[in-house]
Formats: structure tokens, C-alpha cells, sequence
């Protein structure tokens, strides 16, 4: 059986789509009966495909995001199949894995088609107009056109099967997972070092996220200046790890508007080999998301033991489970006293973290690999 995965979020660095592609390829390679090639568009690549994945027979689209959308679209809407476009790049496959919500229509291979979230659709107002535009016209067309859909939360499925009218029984739900590389990380020299590398001081808070509206930041700084203003906190930073995504600059407009530029820490991408001891130092990890289609971030940092204070919206309650603080994302003042609770409480600290390692290894990446090999045997038996 041969797979085509797509792989444009990994070599275009797409933070959570990067993290879901990259997972399933890693570990689809262990699976027996698989002989997977990577798609990806795109002459030029931020991140290249390295390690095991750099030995993936690779099939390359030479076009940019956006003509590549458009020209699917254009496509989709006429009924015509792309397999002879682009010089036979899209044939000699089986089964197409489209994992970034953009389905090429094919005559000659069966597709997957995996649903991360419907933001989009439930915050029209926090996605620019032409994604919102295209998403809105095309999702329920890749949708109704896979042969199966995967969800990666219930959240999700539900969504899909709401919106779109999408029978649930087409729709499974196979959960992401932390990284197997993330744990915690004890060492106090790595500690500090990672401190050091990224200027922070002894006591921080860290959120880890692209830098977009749905993940609610403005609430978190407005929590965290309230906090600061009390004595006993006063020495606590605040870390803000990712990279600057769609609609960024009001987010970094309200750090200075609060005073707070001296203050909050933006580090931009971390290397993976540093987000470990990130997370594991941390006082406390705070996650104030308006919608999640799984919430990976909590997840990752529950793995390296940090305490997790979690926005109790969307699939992130799935996610956590009874292993972090939950508040409500639109009620600010519920979030300075979640997390003034889990500073001054070194025992709730303690039980969030022992909880949240223990909630972290319920999710695994080898078993989602084995999920999705199962969907796609059922597609290809019919």
C-alpha cells in the first residue's frame, strides 16, 4: 500500500500542523505494509526534511501557498482531477493524506483527510478574510470528497459532523501526543542555562503558541499585570514562546499599552532541544485559549512536569483531563487567581505536575500512527 503523506506544514514550519505531520510520518515508518512518500508544495522550504524523513521518496509541487490553493480550489469547483498535473507528481500512490486542510482532487488514489479545527468558521473575526474565505468554501467539499476523515479530538469531530453536516460514523477520532522527547528535565545547571540562554529570572510563567487572537494572550497579560502588582509575585516573568503567526501586532501592542515590556519575554521559535528545560522550569504553565481543535501545548508541557493552568474552552478539557486548573478564557478575572493559587501553593503545584506526567502518557504517538494505518487499510479495502 502506498501512501502519500503530506509533509507542506513540516517544510513550511507550521507550528501544531508541522508537529501533527512530522509525528505520523516519523512513526508510520515503523508500520509494517506502508511504503510512505512525502507531497509537499513549495520550490522554497523554511525547514527541509531531515533525519528518517529525509529518505521519504518526496513528490515537490514548485508553487507557493497560494497559487497551490487556488489551483486545487479551482479544480475542486470544476470537477476536474489533478493526477496528470505537474508532471505525474500526484500519481503512483494509493491513498492521499492530506493533513493540512487542502485535498487535491484525484481520480486514480482514495484519500484521508484529517480536520484540525473549524476557528474559521467559530472566529470568523480572529483569521484573515482570504483563509477564512477559501476554508469556508472549500472544507465542506475536501470533507464530503475523502474517502475518511480523522479528528483529532472529539471537539473537532463534533464540529466537523455540526458545520458540515458530516456523518460522524465517516468521522475518527485519533488524538495527538507529546513528543517522546519531552520529560522532565531536573538537571539545575540545564535549568539555569536554558534561563540564561533566554534571559528569563528564577520565577516564570510560560505560554507556548503561535501568537494569533484565538489564544487570548491580551487576557493572560491583564492577569499577569494584576499579579506582579503584589508584593509576594513581584519577581515573576513571563515567557511567550512561538513564533508570530496571522494578526499578530495588537497582541504586542497590549503588552507595551499594560506596561509590561520589560517584563514579558517574546523568545520567537525555540529549538526543540531547548523547549524541555523551558517547560520543566517554569513555575507554571498558562494556557488561555479561546479554541483549540486538540490543544497539543498543555499536553507537551505536562510531559516535562510543568503546572498547568488551562482555558477550559474547545477540546482543551479532553486534552488535560483532571491533571490542570481550569478557568474560563473570557472571564479575566478568573486567571490571576488560578495562577497567584498554584504560585504561593507548592502542594497544588506538586499534584498538578504529578498528575499532568501522568496524563501526558495516556497520549501517544505510536498508537496514533497505528490509528491512522488502520484508517487507511479500510479505505484501501473499500
Amino acid at each position: 500500500m502506498k501512501i502519500c503523506l503530506d509533509l507542506s506544514p513540516v517544510v513550511h514550519r507550521k507550528a501544531g500542523l508541522a508537529t501533527y505531520a512530522r509525528q505520523i510520518a516519523l512513526h508510520m515508518l515503523g508500520q509494517g505494509g506502508a511504503q510512505l512518500q512525502a507531497f509537499h508544495y513549495g520550490a522554497q522550504v523554511v525547514a527541509p526534511l531531515d533525519g528518517p524523513l529525509a529518505e521519504i521518496p518526496q513528490r515537490v509541487i514548485p508553487q507557493s501557498a497560494r497559487p497551490w490553493r487556488l489551483r486545487v480550489a479551482a479544480h475542486t469547483l470544476a470537477g476536474l482531477p489533478m493526477d496528470d498535473a505537474f508532471g505525474g507528481a500526484l500519481r503512483g500512490f494509493d491513498i492521499f493524506h492530506a493533513t493540512e486542510h487542502l485535498l487535491p482532487p484525484l481520480k486514480h488514489a482514495k484519500s484521508v483527510f484529517t480536520f484540525h479545527d473549524a476557528i474559521y468558521a467559530l472566529f470568523p473575526e480572529h483569521h484573515l478574510p482570504m483563509n477564512r474565505a477559501f476554508l469556508g468554501l472549500m472544507m465542506p467539499r475536501f470533507l464530503r470528497r475523502a474517502n475518511a476523515v480523522i479528528a483529532v479530538s472529539e471537539c473537532s469531530k463534533r464540529d466537523a459532523a455540526r458545520l458540515y453536516g458530516i456523518d460522524p460514523d465517516r468521522i475518527q477520532v485519533i488524538y495527538e501526543a507529546a513528543d517522546d522527547a519531552l520529560a522532565p528535565v531536573l538537571d539545575e545547571a540545564a535549568l539555569a542555562a536554558a534561563r540564561q540562554k533566554y534571559h528569563l529570572p528564577p520565577r516564570y510563567l510560560l505560554c507556548l503558541g503561535t501568537i494569533e487572537p484565538r489564544k487570548n494572550l491580551p487576557a493572560l497579560f491583564q492577569a499577569f499585570r494584576d499579579l506582579i502588582a503584589e508584593p509576594q509575585f513581584a519577581d515573576v516573568h513571563l515567557a511567550l514562546v512561538g513564533r508570530k503567526g496571522w494578526m499578530f501586532q495588537p497582541t504586542l501592542d497590549a503588552i507595551a499599552q499594560l506596561g509590561l515590556t520589560e517584563r514579558v519575554t517574546l523568545t520567537d521559535y525555540v529549538a526543540s532541544a531547548d523547549l524541555p528545560a523551558l517547560l520543566s522550569g517554569a513555575s507554571a504553565f498558562v494556557f488561555p485559549s479561546l479554541y483549540e481543535g486538540f490543544g497539543l501545548p498543555p499536553l507537551e508541557a505536562m510531559a516535562c512536569g510543568a503546572p498547568v493552568i488551562c482555558s477550559n474552552a474547545a477540546s482543551l478539557p479532553e486534552v488535560v483531563g483532571d491533571a490542570a486548573l481550569l478557568f474560563d478564557p473570557r472571564d479575566v478575572t478568573a486567571l490571576r487567581p488560578a495562577i497567584a493559587r498554584v504560585l504561593s501553593d507548592p502542594a497544588l503545584a506538586r499534584a498538578l505536575r504529578e498528575k499532568g506526567l501522568a496524563q501526558a502518557k495516556k497520549f501517544s504517538w505510536q498508537r496514533a500512527a497505528q490509528e491512522t494505518f488502520d484508517v487507511y487499510r479500510r479505505v484501501a479495502q473499500g
